[in-house]
Formats: C-alpha cells, structure tokens, sequence
C-alpha cells in the first residue's frame, strides 16, 4: 500500500507547504484536497493556511512545521474537528475588535480625541478588511465541499453547514464593523472642519477688527510732512483715541451683524 505522499500530485503539495495559499478545494481519483486560510488572532492578527488530504475512508492534515501528513481520523470528522476549533477560538477573540470599535465611537461622542485616533482607526480598516477577505473565500470554498460531497451518505451536512454559518456570520460581522468604522471616519472629519471653520471664522473677526488699526498705523507711519496730529504735544494722546474708537466702531459693527445673522 502506498504511502498517502505518494499519492499526492507535486502541484498540490506545493500547495499544502504555502503558508499564504488561499482556501481551496480540489477533487482528485484518488484522494481530495481541502486547503481552508482562517485568521487567527493572538497578540496581533494572523492568518493561518490548514491543508487536508481525504481519501475515500481516512482524513489527513499536513504538518508544516515537521513537513509530514498527520492522519486524524474519519474523512469527515477529522477536518470538521480541527477547522471547528479554531473557528470557535477566532470568533472569541474576534469580540476584542468589535470592543476596540466601540470604544472608538465612544471617544468620538465624548470630544476625547487623542492623537493616535487616526493611526488606531488604519489599523482596526486594515485588519478587519482583511478579516473580511480571508472569511469571504473560506465561505466560497465551505460551500464548494458541501456541494461536493452532499450525496454521500456518510457526509455530516449539518455539521458543515455549522461551519459555513459560522464563517458567514463572522464575515457579515466584519461588513458591520467596516460600516461603523467609514461612520466614525465620517463623524472625525465633519468634527475636525467644524473646528477649522470656527479657527478660520475667529482669525476672519481677528483681522477685521484690526484691519482699520493697520490701515491707521500705516498712515501715520508715513515719512511725509503735514500729518494730522504731527504738531502739538497731545498727539500720540489724539492718535491713540482715534484708534480706540475705530476699534469700538469695528467692534460694535461685527457685533451688530452677527447678531443680525444668528436671528
């Protein structure tokens, strides 16, 4: 009796030894390949690529690490198992992306925004993006190994049908949380040119009170004869007044038409 690596095709265990192969299900005469890529998070998030070999009564998941096919038990049983688990251990810890999520709207609401609010919201897009993609071609190839093998009456279709449910779920939780996060960045960025517009409206005031001043001081500034207040000993005290009250006037009319304008 052959050995199960000798009856894999070359291709195909180029395929089972890529650590970035995407999910994949492939039928063959003598045995069929299942490569499923879920992500995986521990401190940071990964993606991890588990490659199956089935042939008609035993199931066999290769070892990159050792580079050996393990054999783990039924056809059915044995990946079902093994992608169920670390399924199960992702969308635990995928709740610590929806918190982060969550967290960020809040420091939104409450006008707490730090300074790496922009770095942190790149970082959660990229990761759950990815979440999304990895998930989504999962799905696709779940599907094709239920269609495959839903005439066998061996086949436990509902087991697997858990685990595409689970994979579509996950997938659809993901779509949510990019639509809040395109909804915080919306949020962040009518709150940030509300605040420029209100800088810029302040200068604006700023520069039209002073405009006048500007205007005044220039004019006296001139190196020419015959200035008003240039002869006698009260004319700084004169120069001074008249600015004052170009100030008041400015003032009073800036306020006369805000007040106009907020009716």
């Amino acid at each position: 009796m052959k050995k199960i690596e000798e009856l894999i095709d070359t291709l195909h265990l180029e395929d089972l030894r890529n650590e970035l192969h995407p999910s994949f299900f492939d039928e063959n005469d003598g045995y069929d390949m299942l490569i499923v890529r879920l992500p995986i998070i521990k401190e940071d998030l990964e993606v991890k690529s588990i490659g199956f070999i089935t042939t008609q009564d035993k199931s066999y998941i290769y070892n990159k690490g050792k580079k050996i096919f393990e054999d783990i038990g039924d056809k059915f049983e044995g990946p079902y198992k093994i992608i169920d688990k670390t399924l199960d251990d992702f969308l635990k810890s995928f709740t610590g992306y929806q918190d982060k999520v969550v967290d960020m709207e809040e420091l939104l609401y409450e006008d707490k925004i730090t300074d790496d609010f922009m770095k942190n919201w790149l970082d959660l897009k990229r990761d759950i993006l990815r979440i999304e993609r990895v998930l989504l071609r999962a799905s696709l190839t779940m599907n094709e190994v239920i269609k495959f093998n839903n005439k066998d009456e061996n086949f436990p279709i509902n087991s697997y049908i858990d685990l595409h449910e689970h994979m579509d779920r996950t997938m659809r939780s993901a779509e949510l949380q990019l639509s809040k996060l395109d909804y915080i960045y919306n949020f962040y960025t009518a709150r940030i040119n509300e605040k420029m517009n209100k800088m810029i409206y302040i200068l604006t005031l700023i520069s039209a009170v002073f405009l006048p001043l500007n205007l005044l001081v220039g004019f006296f500034g001139m190196n020419t004869s015959g200035l008003p207040f240039a002869d006698g000993k009260g004319g700084t005290l004169s120069a001074v007044l008249l600015m004052l009250s170009l100030l008041a006037i400015t003032s009073g009319v800036l306020y006369f038409y805000k007040g106009r304008a907020g009716r």
